[in-house]
């Protein structure tokens, strides 16, 4: 069963590696060898590159399945001569943030650095001058330049908190559930492409990899907000910018975590959106789980730039530990409760036996 100081180096090794919608395979390749190392655990992708992570055994109950993504917004090379390099950036990045902004690629062990010279806010495609001629290739990754910072000591920096953060939390929850036969129908999804639109999610719910019965929870990590702060607990995300949720299933893992005593959130987190909308919109009975996210998408000073004050700087993406230790907890809280009864009903009735003699 994974510790806290494991868990805690799966999120780091996870949260440093290169990855970008269409590119994540340097993820894909961390996961095939964790869940190798676990033989009651199996791993299949489907048609679309989307990693199922699911218990062998037979299960009580049908299928819940933690969804994750494997991406992050990033710089892809399209093209490289010489000291010059075009790029296409996939994910959702104010314009300000480019010009005259450092990059490094990451090529086979090998880091190159270079700047932004060039950048189109209406194709996200720009070029950028490298600092010596390397032997770049399209397809490769590249990460922002960013400036040290001192961070609280239960904060955690890393340049992909989102989504490598709910990935890492997702496993680790899984294998929380391997030792308990009730768990068993406890699974993961990791999805492809989310920065771009939902695509990887959209994908496995359109055909059906997994089953029409899942209950599925959305692991994310969502923009901090003035009432949903880093460090006041893991948050059981009501909607997003998009829709609301399932309400049945929202509840459910609502009063379970209330009962167990976890300390956790209850809020709409509508800074963005997120693959719960997703699999909802498909038929699926869908929740949210999420973390308060700092520099979201690597923006610091967001806030500021949104309303012209302030400059565009890359910042590492934060997150609290203890959230994300709490979110582990409440992952595995939530499998166990999709299936409890959810009492709102029970409550409002006793409400108004004991006082509709106020309607008279």
């Amino acid at each position: 069963m994974a510790s806290r100081a494991t868990a805690m180096k799966w999120l780091s090794e996870l949260t440093h590696l290169p990855t970008a919608s269409g590119r994540e395979e340097a993820v894909v390749d961390w996961v095939r060898r964790w869940a190798g190392r676990r033989a009651d655990l199996r791993v299949a992708a489907d048609s679309g590159g989307n990693l199922l992570i699911t218990q062998k055994g037979r299960k009580r109950r049908p299928a819940v399945f933690a969804v994750a993504h494997m991406d992050h917004p990033a710089f892809v090379i399209t093209d490289c001569q010489g000291l010059t390099a075009s790029y296409e950036f996939l994910g959702s990045v104010n314009p300000e943030y480019f010009t005259g902004a450092r990059v490094n690629f990451a090529r086979g062990g090998e880091t190159v650095g270079g700047m932004v010279v060039a950048h189109d806010p209406a194709t996200r495609r720009g070029t950028v001058r490298l600092s010596r001629r390397a032997p770049l290739k399209s397809g490769d990754i590249g990460m922002w330049v960013f400036p040290k910072h001192q961070h609280a000591p239960d904060r955690f920096a890393a340049p992909a908190c989102d989504d490598l953060a709910g990935v890492a939390a997702s496993l680790a929850a899984l294998d929380r559930s391997r030792s308990r036969p009730d768990l068993r129908h406890f699974s993961v999804l990791l999805t492809r492409a989310e920065e771009v639109g939902l695509v990887g999610a959209i994908h496995a719910a359109k055909t059906g990899s997994v089953p029409r019965d899942s209950r599925v929870l959305s692991v994310e990590t969502s923009r901090e907000l003035p009432d949903a702060a880093i460090g006041a607990g893991p948050i059981i995300r009501v909607g997003d910018a998009m829709t609301l949720f399932d309400r049945d299933l929202t509840n459910r893992i609502t009063n379970a975590a209330r009962k167990s005593g976890v300390i956790h959130q209850r809020k709409l987190m509508d800074g963005g959106g997120c693959e719960a909308t997703a699999f909802g919109i498909y038929g699926y009975q869908a929740a949210g789980l999420c973390l308060a996210l700092g520099n979201w998408h690597n923006r610091g000073n967001l806030k500021a730039v949104e309303s012209g004050d302030g400059a565009a700087v890359p910042m590492l993406e934060e997150i609290s530990l203890e959230d994300f230790h709490g979110l582990v907890d409440l992952l595995v809280i939530a499998a166990g409760a999709v299936d409890e009864v959810d009492a709102s009903m029970q409550q409002l009735d006793r409400s108004y036996e004991e006082s509709r003699h106020l309607l008279r």
